[in-house]
């Protein structure tokens, strides 16, 4: 990311205690660098330990610091209470969360297992819901103010065909987004979400537009014509979790281009006229994506 691009102040968020989950990769890395370029501690989780470390050096050594890494597998609870307690006694409470942490791949529907669906449902609906439990109920024995941020997609307004484990369960935190902040404003948390369009990442290449066959990934369907930038995203994220918009509450707030409005951002355009074969190799494609992230973990 082009950090000259961020928007606000040097020392914005000195002071500002912030989690990011699945930090160490895509967005949620282009996030945590975006707050610690402004002052931040930052923490971040993920799966594979190596690949957080090597970013944490990577973003101390260009803005110094500090950002600590913690592997932990967000669809356990009994880990991320570990990862949070760990969190705490490393200079107190955070001041923000942003519940990052996802996984997806296309598919037909009719070609989904129960496993297949519990691989989404269990990283995006449960273990987002997990973090937030965690973290929310420590800050409000605390009397801690906080601000959650939830990463969704435009499907959250219009489902989308071809990826329905991860509309269901982006759907469910929006929910979650606007049930919070009127549940918990009381107690000075805030709660939103960010409703990117296209963002190219490695990982969502992989699993979304195997091939380049996949659906909403071509810049020409945008009216502005291109994918986002990550600094767009970034000063977002600094803007609603930052000092200065705590009247802010409740709100997913889009950022594509006005890519929704022009074709609801979904996968249905391209992908339903597929046939089988096409349907199998992209299926191939993403079965080794997957088990080279695997052999990853493994070894990382």
């Amino acid at each position: 990311m082009d950090v000259s691009k961020l928007m606000f102040r040097d020392g914005l968020m000195d002071g500002e205690r912030i989690l990011v989950t699945g930090g160490g990769t895509g967005l949620g890395k282009e996030m945590a660098e975006g707050f610690l370029k402004l002052g931040a501690t930052v923490y971040i989780c993920g799966r594979r330990q190596s690949k957080l470390d090597e970013t944490a050096a990577e973003l101390m050594e260009k803005h110094g610091g500090k950002v600590v890494a913690h592997a932990c597998d967000i669809r356990n609870a009994d880990a991320i209470h570990a990862m949070v307690d760990a969190i705490w006694a490393d200079g107190g409470a955070l001041t923000g969360v942003v519940n990052n942490a996802a996984g997806n791949f296309i598919s037909r529907t009719e070609d989904l297992s129960v496993n297949g669906f519990n691989a989404i449902a269990d990283i995006v609906m449960r273990g987002t819901f997990y973090v937030t439990l965690d973290v929310g109920k420590r800050l409000i024995a605390e009397g801690r103010k906080a601000s959650f941020l939830s990463i969704l997609t435009t499907w959250v307004w219009s489902g989308s065909a071809f990826v329905v484990p991860s509309a269901m369960s982006k759907t469910a935190i929006h929910a979650m987004t606007q049930s919070l902040a009127t549940e918990w404003g009381r107690y000075g948390l805030r709660f939103n979400a960010i409703a990117p369009g296209l963002f190219p990442t490695k990982g969502m290449s992989a699993r979304l537009s195997p091939g380049g066959q996949g659906g909403n990934s071509k810049n020409d369907t945008n009216p502005m014509g291109r994918a986002g930038e990550m600094h767009e995203l970034a000063n977002l994220a600094v803007f609603l979790m930052g000092p200065g918009a705590e009247y802010v509450n409740g709100q997913t707030i889009a950022i594509d281009g006005a890519g929704y409005q022009a074709h609801g951002g979904t996968f249905y355009p391209v992908l339903h006229a597929l046939g089988d074969a096409e349907w199998e190799q992209m299926r191939a494609m993403i079965k080794g994506t997957n088990e080279k992230d695997k052999a990853e973990r493994t070894t990382g």
